[in-house]
Formats: structure tokens, C-alpha cells, sequence
């Protein structure tokens, strides 16, 4: 088949969004599939990034906005393929692809990934408040089918009404891990010489975007949270980049922080396996619905570590509470505390519960068989 990836951001831009595109260009182009990765060209260093599995093409964008670009070029590259894989959000590009499907009608197949809701701060929090009334649905609605992460987010989002009305037209289809890649490591003894770690250093692992349209990772309530925590020998590596990362830096320093978090750039994706085994736990503090899934959470998993998570809709459903990690209420500092001194206080808890964290993410989010549930549904329409 000739497979169209429509996504508003890629490679070598680290993401959720990003990373799912990816993997599934990735994995349908090795069995045998033809893919062109559609994606916005916002900065001309993004041309580094290829691949000789498929085919990027970066469109420059008529207009651009943080994570959205207006690319009505999409009209006429779109109209021969077997499948049109759009990944939502992607403001600027959703809306051709929904005017090419209203067009062609049958002559095109539509198959939507719902990654997230989009709530936003400040001023455009009220555009994207008046997109998800009024254009949201209309392009859900125009798919033949629609990948959800998890029924549990999907029940709890902007298309819950659109899944109660219709819910033959949803798939869940979570997204992945490479089994080959994240597995159980000893620590990287390199890794630990470079951060400067100790041999008592117990290490809780922050793995993400530290930029504005990733406001909703929660670093700010994170920091404040280990501020009166005690755990003296507990320390934060914080892996990735962004333009709020300074900010971040300096909140740190404000709090008195600086000698138990440490910032790291996001490092080569084939490095990513030794930063997950370098931990003790793994943490995802998001403060809102923008979250919906957490694939850093399966990365860890893969790897045996547990793993602490926000009590979101679709974020908890990821893992077990109180068997393969531990949920807390959202934006609540003394619960996070609480779960953490559970973690970090005792060794056996952590041992168990990254063992069942490990089986689960082997069961539910292998990649190779996940694939090939999305390799069918695209065969059967």
C-alpha cells in the first residue's frame, strides 16, 4: 500500500506525536509498505534528519506557529494514496486534509490517530476552545476510522460524545515500545562518572520536551515538590530541551535544587536505553489533559523500572496503581511526596514493582505485534 503520514512535527524533533509518526512509518515501511511522511519544514537543520526506509517531505510552511503550520500545499500531494494517516493536532494541515476527504469522498481513505486534547494557555487557549466546538468534530467525523490510545482517554476527552455516538469507527491502537531496545541494563558506569552520581544516589528519571507547547509537563510543580521532600540521597535528572529549560534552571536554583536536579540535552535515541536504566523510578508529573498517554512511561517499563505518574485520564491506565508504579492526584505536591518516599524508601517495593511493570509493558505495548494490529486495520479498509 501507499501510505501518506500527515504529521505537524517529526523528527529530529523529540516528541509524542513525533515519536508515534515515526514508529509507524518506521515498522509499516519494513513490512513491505510505500511511506511518505508529510511534516511541516520549520527550520532548514530539520533536513538532517532521513531515512532510507521512507520518504520525508518538509513543506514550507505559508504560515507557522510554535507546533502548527498552515501548508495548503498537502491539496495536491495527498490525492494518490491508498491511506491517509493524519496524526491530530496538527493546526494548519488537519483542515486540508479534512477539505480533501469532504472532495473526494470515497476516493480516499482517512484514518485519524486522536493523539491529544488541546487546552493551551492564555490567549489561544480560547482559539483552541473554539476549533474543538467547531472544527474538531467535523474532521473526526469526515475519517473512516480513528486511533485512540487508550479507551480510558478517549471516554474522558473532546470525542467522548463522537465515541458514544459512533464507536464502531474507534480503534485502540496504543502506542509502542521496541522490546529490542528497552530491556533491563545494568547502570552506565560512563553515565554515572559524567552526572557526577554516587554509589548511594537513588535516581528519579524526567524524560521530555522542555518547551512551550509542552507547558503541560508539570517541571514547575515537580521542583516544588522535591523542595521539602527530604530523601537526601534522592536525585532528579531532568533528559531533554526546550526554550523553557532556562527557566527551569533557574527555578531549580531559586529552590536551593541545584546539587540533586540535574539537566540533561536530550541525547541520540540510541542512548536512550542506558538513561532509563540509569534510574530507580521514572516520573511524569503533567498537570492536564494535554497528556494522554505518556510513551516514556512504556519505555521505562520496558526497561523494569516503575514508574509515577499523574492520575490522568489515560495517563493511569498506562500502568497498574500500586503494582507496576504508583498514580497521584494531579497537581497535588503532599500525595507526589507521599508516593515517592514509598519508592525511594524501600528497595523491594521498587524491585517488585518494576518486574510487573516490565511483563505489562511486554504484554499490552509490544511494538512489533502493535504494528501489525495497524498494518490490519489499514489492509482492512
Amino acid at each position: 500500500m501507499k501510505i501518506a503520514q500527515v504529521v505537524c512535527i517529526f523528527k529530529p524533533y523529540k516528541g509524542g506525536i513525533s515519536n508515534v509518526a515515526y514508529d509507524y512509518s518506521s515498522g509499516l515501511a519494513k513490512m513491505g509498505h510505500e511511506i511518505t511522511v508529510f511534516t511541516p519544514l520549520y527550520d532548514e537543520k530539520d533536513k538532517e534528519f532521513t531515512s532510507q526506509e521512507f520518504k520525508i517531505v518538509r513543506l514550507k510552511p505559508w504560515l507557522k506557529f510554535g507546533n502548527a503550520a498552515y501548508i495548503p500545499q498537502l491539496f495536491g500531494l495527498l490525492k494518490n494514496f491508498d491511506i491517509i494517516n493524519l496524526h491530530y493536532p496538527f493546526f494548519g494541515g488537519a483542515e486540508i486534509v479534512w477539505l480533501l476527504k469532504l472532495l473526494q469522498k470515497n476516493k480516499i481513505k482517512l484514518v485519524i490517530n486522536y493523539q491529544m486534547d488541546v487546552l493551551g494557555v492564555g490567549a489561544l487557549k480560547y482559539f483552541f476552545k473554539l476549533h474543538t466546538k467547531l472544527i474538531m468534530p467535523r474532521i473526526i467525523k469526515a475519517a473512516d476510522k480513528v486511533i485512540i490510545s487508550s479507551t480510558d482517554y478517549a471516554q474522558n476527552s473532546d470525542i467522548s460524545k463522537l465515541l458514544q455516538n459512533n464507536p464502531d469507527k474507534f480503534v485502540v491502537i496504543p502506542p509502542t515500545v521496541d522490546l529490542q531496545r528497552f530491556f533491563p541494563q545494568t547502570k552506565n558506569q560512563e553515565l554515572l562518572d559524567k552526572y557526577n552520581f554516587k554509589a548511594d544516589d537513588l535516581i528519579l528519571l524526567f524524560v521530555g520536551a522542555l518547551d512551550k507547547a509542552h507547558y503541560f509537563k508539570g517541571i514547575d510543580f515537580l521542583l516544588e515538590s522535591l523542595n521539602s521532600l527530604g530523601l537526601n540521597n534522592l536525585k532528579l535528572l531532568i533528559v531533554g530541551k526546550g526554550d523553557l529549560k532556562k527557566t527551569y534552571e533557574a527555578k531549580a536554583a531559586s529552590l536551593g535544587l541545584q546539587e540533586k536536579v540535574i539537566f540533561c540535552d536530550s541525547p541520540a535515541d540510541s542512548d536512550m536505553p542506558k538513561y532509563y536504566n540509569l534510574c530507580e523510578a521514572l516520573i511524569l508529573p503533567s498537570i492536564d489533559k494535554s497528556e494522554a498517554f505518556g510513551i516514556v512511561l512504556i519505555e521505562a517499563m520496558a526497561c523494569a523500572k516503575p514508574v509515577i505518574a499523574a492520575n490522568l485520564p489515560g495517563v493511569c491506565s498506562v500502568f497498574e496503581d500500586g503494582v507496576s508504579g504508583f498514580a497521584f492526584k494531579v497537581k497535588n505536591r503532599e500525595d507526589l511526596q507521599d508516593k515517592l518516599r514509598k519508592i525511594f524508601s524501600h528497595a523491594e517495593v521498587r524491585t517488585k514493582m518494576g518486574l510487573a511493570a516490565q511483563q505489562r509493558a511486554a504484554e499490552l505495548y509490544n511494538q512489533s505485534k502493535q504494528l501489525k494490529n495497524l498494518e490490519q486495520l489499514f489492509l482492512s479498509l
